[in-house]
């Protein structure tokens, strides 16, 4: 029997998928145990040790796109497409979530990660609506926005970790250890194991969407900006939902936050890897309106955890989640109707 390259393709598509599910689900109940052990709290677990992990193959993607494929559009795509797709995923969280609200249970210290994700997703927009060709503050090839993109990831990742720090030590009520046959050692040699297959599986998933992009006649931006990106995006689906399920809403929420800010980090190494000038001086200014979206989505989240709508909508969602769904809805619409 032949298999023709689309099944091949699907077939590809299906194990990674498949690895990724499976080492997820691991990575999430380890990273749970990790912070259970250490006592760093599941907001801080999700932000640092998950987010980066889910978000290595936007890495992978962005810096073959650069060097080998020398297509900027589809790493910048790629990055800011993710950032939409992982803040569409809080509702499917919302969903999964019955008794109520995502965003009426979630700590308010989301608050923090959020803000400074609107802020990074702030100027990046700012300087793809300059469009390519404007005079901008430049350091060598690299724009002066991947500059202020690594310093506002530093100084987040150090106020969000100030903040927990300073829950915990009003937190003095002592507690029982969830996870008494498991030890420290154990976890972190087990997440370690967990994370090496989603980073395997995850850095080959968008070589394989983009065969099946390919195979099944899928133009650049739809595969750019919105396969790939959903390719990339499917550990931090995974892991998130399976954080969830385990009950840790802030590790699964502080996930998805946390790995939009490493993806603003991800652009700087790519722009840094780009020698023909700031990256986002070299893509298409349309890439702005999921920069755009993604900040109106941030700004969702933000109201939602401080209003915490406890109304469900047809009983199974909230009005934020509503909301969220919509504008990913509108920028996919767009950019596949007005990609190229």
């Amino acid at each position: 029997m032949v298999l023709t390259p689309v099944v091949v393709a699907w077939l590809g598509f299906l194990v990674c998928a498949v690895l990724i599910v499976i080492a997820g689900t691991f990575l999430s109940r380890y990273g749970d145990v990790i912070a259970d052990k250490t006592g760093l709290g599941g907001t801080w677990i999700g932000l640092i040790l998950l987010s980066t992990v889910t978000s290595l193959p936007e890495l992978a993607t962005g810096v073959s796109a650069v060097t080998l494929a020398q297509t900027p559009n589809i790493a910048v795509g790629d990055i800011l497409g993710s950032c939409v797709f992982n803040l569409f995923l809080l509702t499917v969280l919302d969903i999964l979530q019955r008794e109520e609200s995502v965003f009426s249970r979630a700590s308010r210290g989301h608050i923090l990660a959020a803000g400074f994700g609107v802020l990074m997703l702030g100027f990046i927009g700012f300087n793809l609506l300059l469009g390519p060709g404007a005079m901008t503050l430049d350091f060598g090839h690299v724009g002066a926005s991947s500059v202020f993109i690594v310093l506002i990831y530093a100084v987040a990742m150090r106020s969000v970790f100030r903040y927990e720090r300073a829950e915990r030590e009003e937190y003095v009520e002592e507690r029982a250890e969830r996870y008494p046959d498991i030890s420290l050692r154990q976890a972190m040699w087990r997440y370690g194991v967990s994370a090496l297959v989603v980073v395997i599986a995850g850095i080959w998933l968008p070589f394989v969407g983009q065969q099946l992009a390919q195979t099944m006649g899928w133009h650049l931006t739809f595969v750019g900006t919105l396969f790939v990106a959903a390719a990339t995006s499917l550990p931090e689906a995974v892991v998130t939902i399976a954080a969830l399920r385990l009950g840790a809403l802030d590790m699964a929420v502080s996930n998805l936050l946390g790995s939009n800010l490493f993806n603003g980090l991800i652009l700087a190494i790519d722009d840094a890897l780009f020698f023909k000038g700031p990256i986002l001086s070299h893509v298409s200014s349309l890439h702005g309106l999921s920069a755009l979206s993604a900040i109106m989505m941030t700004g969702v989240v933000v109201i939602g955890l401080i209003y915490r709508p406890r109304e469900r909508l047809l009983r199974f969602v909230s009005w934020a989640s509503l909301m969220l769904f919509s504008i990913y809805l509108v920028n996919t619409l767009i950019l596949y109707l007005q990609g190229e």
